[in-house]
């Protein structure tokens, strides 16, 4: 038996991606989700909070928003509100760049 050649998508992230023919608009809706994310989990650390310290302070459970952090769940519009407003933020819409 022959070895196949493999490609090293590590190496070619782009090359990869186009290969699996996702549409752009679920690229740029993953892309969204994880900025998202990222953005609550920097204010968290921002605030110096604990997963329960800010969990407690948006009346959300911690194993829900370790699992928003962790991007395995997506909030839905009110717990996202629930979870900006005591924060002092909030969702803005803005075009894409």
């Amino acid at each position: 038996m022959e070895k196949e050649k493999r490609i090293k998508h590590s190496d070619d992230w782009a090359k990869f991606r186009d290969s699996l023919e996702i549409p752009e608009a679920d690229i740029i809706e993953i892309k969204l989700r994880v900025e998202l994310m990222g953005k609550l989990l920097e204010i968290r650390k921002e605030l110096g909070l604990t997963q329960a310290e800010f969990a407690k302070k948006c009346k959300i459970k911690q194993e829900y928003l370790a699992r928003i952090e962790k991007s395995k769940s997506a909030p839905q519009i009110d717990t996202l509100l629930k979870i900006l407003v005591p924060l002092g933020y909030k969702l803005d819409i803005v075009p894409l760049q």
